[in-house]
Formats: structure tokens, sequence, C-alpha cells
């Protein structure tokens, strides 16, 4: 599994975090998108289609040569898109790139996500190739949740795939979690320790 680096549209904010010494900022779920499913939103929104897509989220091998993997991170993935939206410092920032026409910009003032999303249950042991998560939905809601999702699934499932392997090789004895001290920023460490 592999987890995206995803980019935050505030990226003045934080460029001026880095000048600072500041190493991380807590992302709104609604600012985890890549400038690149943005453009490509555009290109959709100004050749307009009813499509609607299915992508499905799967690993190709298993992590660290282990048998199996644990689904997680569906209660992530439903409060990003259920919270998904772009507020209008969001839609400041963008007009102020001279990227995005205007009508774009009105669209996504009142986003919502209409598709529909259907998953593994949280825990499940999974194997290579194996659906965990199945988004159905107009081609540009499916363009923008994409690496959000896949950041999410990824991550949660590397990890609760780790805790499982550690709980299995301590053969009933006790365990304790020290993964905030190695985490990628806060969100991460407390996402890791659930």
């Amino acid at each position: 599994m592999i987890v995206v680096q995803s980019e935050r549209i505030r990226y003045e904010r934080n460029k001026h975090n880095e000048e600072r010494g500041i190493c991380h900022e807590s992302a709104e779920p609604y600012t985890v998108n890549r400038f690149y499913e943005l453009t490509m939103m555009q290109g959709y929104y100004e050749n307009p289609s009813d499509q609607i897509v299915v992508f499905d989220a799967f690993y190709r091998k298993n992590p660290c040569g282990g048998a199996y993997a644990v689904c997680a991170g569906l209660e992530q993935v439903i409060e990003y898109v259920r919270d998904l939206h772009f507020s209008p410092d969001d839609i400041d920032y963008l007009r102020s790139l001279h990227i995005f026409n205007d009508d774009f910009l009105e669209y996504l003032r009142g986003f919502h996500f209409t598709g529909d999303i259907y998953a593994i249950p949280e825990g499940t042991v999974v194997f290579p190739r194996e659906p965990l998560l199945k988004v159905v939905a107009p081609i540009m809601e499916a363009q923008l949740v994409e690496t959000a999702i896949l950041n999410m699934i990824n991550h949660q499932s590397l990890i609760a795939t780790k805790a499982s392997r550690v709980v299995y090789a301590a053969k009933g004895d006790g365990i304790m979690e020290f993964g905030l001290r190695r985490a990628q920023g806060p969100d991460a460490g407390i996402y890791g320790a659930r």
C-alpha cells in the first residue's frame, strides 16, 4: 500500500508555516485535495457529461510480505465525504490563482457529494485485488474524492494490518502503542492509535 501525500489548497499558508518552522498543520477535510483534481474538474465542467463512473480502491500485494491486510479508514472517509465543501476563503484563494473560471468557482461554492460509496466493513481481513471500497458518482465528484479516499484507506489499513500482526506475534501478552512518536503529524498519530 502507498500513502499518497496530498497537497493543500491553501499553499501560501503552509509555506508561511514552513518558514516559521511549523512542520504540520491539520488539514480540514475539504482541503485534502490535489491541484490536479481541481483542474480536471474544471475540464469536466467546461465539457459537461452526465457520465456516472465507478472506481474501486484495492491493493496489489500484501504489505510487508504478510498474508493479509485489515481494511480500515471507513469512518474517516464517511466524515470526509459528508463534510466536503469549499469555504469562501478556499474560493478566494482559487480565484487568486487566475486559473479557474468564475462559473466553475461558483459551482465549487455550492459543491456537495451526491454519489454512493460501498465498502467492506471496518476491521475485515482482506486480500490483494479485492475491492475495499467502491465509489459510484458523477465523474467530477469521483475525480475530486479519489486521492483523499485512497490516502485515508491506505493509511488506516496499513496501521490496522500492522496492529493485527503485532497482536498476533504477542500471543496473548499485553502490548502498548507508541505510534504518536513516529507518526507523520498529530492526525496520523491519533488515527493510528484508535
